[in-house]
Parts: C-alpha cells; structure tokens; sequence
C-alpha cells in the first residue's frame, strides 16, 4: 500500500500535495489528542483505585494479607482494562486514519487509470480513423510506377541473395517433359577468379543462351551506359566454341582464335601445352610432363541453337564464358542429376538462380544512408577525393533551386558509379 501511496503523490499536482499533508497532520493531533484524554482518564481511575484500597486497608486490618492481596489483584486488573481500551481506542483510530488514507488514495489512482483509459481509447479511434497507405492501399491499375522507382526495383531484383528457392521466380508456366535433368552451374568473379559470383539449376533441355541472359556482370553495364554494348559473347565448354550470333551486328569471337591456330601452330601448341601442364608465370615445367604434338579438334557452334544436353562436359572441370571483348568468367558444372519432384516443376523458372555473391553497397559520402550513383574527381565542394554521392545529394551540392551548374565541368569530372560485387 505503501508504494501505491507512494506512486499516486508523483501523480497529484503541488496544492492537492499540499493539502494532503495538512489533512494528515490535523489528523494525527486529534490522535494525540484522543490519546492525552485516555493517559489522564487512566490516571484519575488509577488514583481513585489508589484512595479505595487504603480506606479498606483503615477499616479492615485484622486481616492484611489477604484484603491486600485482593485489592493488589484489583488494581492491576483495572490496569490492564484500563490500557487495553487506550490501545484499543488508539488502534481503532489509527485504522480509520490509515482507512481514509488508503479510500483516498484509492480514489486518486482511479481517477488516474479512467483518466489514462480515455487517452488510450482516443488514441485507438484515431488510429482506426487514419488509413495508412502502405497498407490498406487499394489495388490501382491506373497508377504507374516512377522511372526511379522501377530502376530501384530492377536493381533490388539483381542484387538479391536468394536462398533455398521453393517456387517459381516468373509469372509465366511451362510443362517440363520428363526424364530431365538438372545442372548446376557456377559462375566465378571476371577479376577474382576464385570467387563465385552466381549459381544456377538449368535443365539439360535448355539452351546456353537462356543461362547467358542470367548473368549478370558489371561490365555489361558499363558498356550499356557509354552507349558501346557489344552483343556478342562465347561459352567454350571442352573443345567446342559457342557464339551468340542472335543480334546480326554480332561478332563472331572465334574467327580470330581460328587464324591463330591455323596460322601459328606452333605458338598455340606450346600454348596449349603449358595449360595442360599447368604451367604458369613463375612455375616450371614439371619432369613427368609429356608434350602434344597435336592440338584439339576445335569448332564452333551457334548458342542459340545448342542445348546442353548436346555438349560434352566433365563435372567439376573448368570452362570459359567471354563477353565485351575480354571480360572473362569461369565456368563450373558442378553437379548433374535427374528432376526430383521437390524441384521448381515449372520450365519457365529456370535457369534458377539459387546463389548470388552479396553485393556491398558504396553508400554516399555526404548523407551516408542512400547508395552512391555519382562518382567526382578534384571537387572543391566536396569533402574527400574521389567523392561518391547519391542524386539528392549530388544536385543539391551542385546546382542551384533554378536547376543551374554552380559552376562549370571543367574544374572537376563527374562520372555515374556502378555498384560491383566485393
């Protein structure tokens, strides 16, 4: 009760405190009161009983003892009834006081929870009143996504990290035609050739083009933002070159490579050699190593045309994925089996990307939270160099409220940043 008391006077303002207090201390000076009055009520019966017992005493002393003993007797059980309803009275006051007391305080704390109860109740009904959009949006065809929006979407899409994939990816929804058979692809970092970048289950049905437009690789963008996209791109899987020959401005990557081979035998057999041998740059030939005097039976094939089920191939070999000129990836084929019925059953998902190496964002350098876009060199304004901005950011620094360059582009250079792989 005490720490009920105790919480409800932090409740109160200071002139309820106030009163409170002086109601307390009136009360416990008419206990004090009420008190005195019993001590002096006890006193005078404890002197009447005095003056009796010596007037028995005058009158009967023939026998001493035992009147004495009585009248002893007497007077100390008008004592003990005496002080027994002092502290009776006393205690029944203090009860009323610590009764009034606790109704008191009972009172406040309840005022304070109904009090309490109704902020809680108005806030409910506000909060039903408003309906937050994100939410309890209806479904609008007619309203169109920002070209941001959907740039941000596609890039959130791209750089996700899919775990155990349980359905299909895609709206649409093909038979597979059994027996088939599932692979598993990897693709490996083009600078970082030890890191796997991508991972994907592609039926043995499906040609390479389709895993081809799977991948995803940073130089590929960059060549879409100069404007300079080559089309073009090879698998060499064993001995056999596949060219992607889809776009007619396509150029066929293994035409060079043939002239080579055809016209530098030597070179490309001592090359081949050494890569059989596994001879690189400060390494030497090992003793047991025999050279071939022949070099393989090369050919080229269309990838559009070429399924994988058509391909020769060893698991766990490594082979080769070319693409803008020289941006190389290797290529893994690391398992083969046949569809279980836990798999996606849906030919259109698939390739199905089931890894994707955790993209680590630049994040701007000005607001710290949005991830970066632009990249400057030797800007005055900026605080380090090279500098990384967001758009906000940037066009906030840099131009003016009527859209205007604060100053020109040949004090500094501004490039767009492309977000890579760590």
């Amino acid at each position: 009760m005490t720490s009920n008391c105790t919480v409800t006077k932090s409740w109160l303002p200071r002139q309820c405190k106030l009163h409170l207090r002086m109601t307390r201390r009136l009360k416990l000076l008419q206990t004090w009161q009420k008190a005195h009055a019993a001590q002096e009520d006890y006193q005078r019966m404890l002197d009447a009983d005095t003056s009796a017992s010596c007037e028995s005493f005058d009158g009967f002393s023939s026998d001493t003892s035992y009147n004495g003993e009585k009248d002893d007797a007497n007077v100390k059980k008008r004592k003990r009834n005496t002080k027994s309803k002092a502290t009776s009275k006393y205690g029944k006051t203090k009860k009323l006081i610590d009764r009034d007391k606790d109704k008191h305080v009972d009172d406040s704390y309840l005022a304070k929870v109904e009090h309490l109860a109704k902020i809680r109740q108005k806030q409910e009904e506000d909060k039903a009143s408003v309906k937050l959009h994100s939410f309890n949006r209806e479904k609008d065809n007619s309203a169109a996504l920002s070209s941001a929006n959907i740039e941000t979407l596609k890039y959130l899409e791209s750089s996700g990290c899919p775990g155990k994939v349980k359905g299909s990816l895609t709206g649409k929804h093909g038979p597979i035609q059994y027996p088939e058979v599932i692979l598993c692809v990897e693709v490996y970092h083009n600078k970082h050739a030890w890191k796997k970048t991508h991972e994907f289950l592609v039926l043995g049905s499906q040609t390479l083009t389709e895993l081809r437009d799977k991948i995803r690789c940073l130089t590929d963008m960059v060549m879409q933002k100069a404007d300079a996209y080559d089309p073009s791109g090879y698998f060499l899987i064993e001995e056999i070159f596949c060219n992607d020959t889809r776009d007619p401005s396509a150029i066929n990557y293994s035409e060079p490579i043939f002239d080579w081979l055809k016209n530098c035998k030597k070179e490309a057999l001592a090359k081949w050699n050494s890569i059989l041998s596994g001879v690189g740059k400060g390494r030497k030939v090992p003793f047991d190593s025999k050279p071939i005097s022949k070099l393989p039976n090369f050919r080229s094939v269309d990838m559009q045309r070429t399924r994988f089920c058509d391909l020769g191939f060893r698991l766990g070999s490594g082979y080769l994925y070319c693409h803008q000129g020289d941006c190389k990836h290797g290529i893994v084929i690391r398992d083969m089996r046949l569809i279980d019925p836990d798999d996606v059953q849906n030919r259109a998902a698939y390739p199905l990307l089931v890894y994707q190496l955790k993209t680590v964002l630049k994040k701007c350098s000005v607001c710290r939270i949005y991830k970066a876009t632009k990249v400057t060199l030797d800007d005055k304004l900026a605080g380090e160099n090279p500098c990384y901005f967001c758009d906000n950011c940037y066009y906030l620094l840099h131009y003016s409220a009527e859209g205007t360059l604060l100053y020109g582009y040949d004090s500094f250079e501004v490039h767009d940043y492309l977000q890579d792989y760590s």
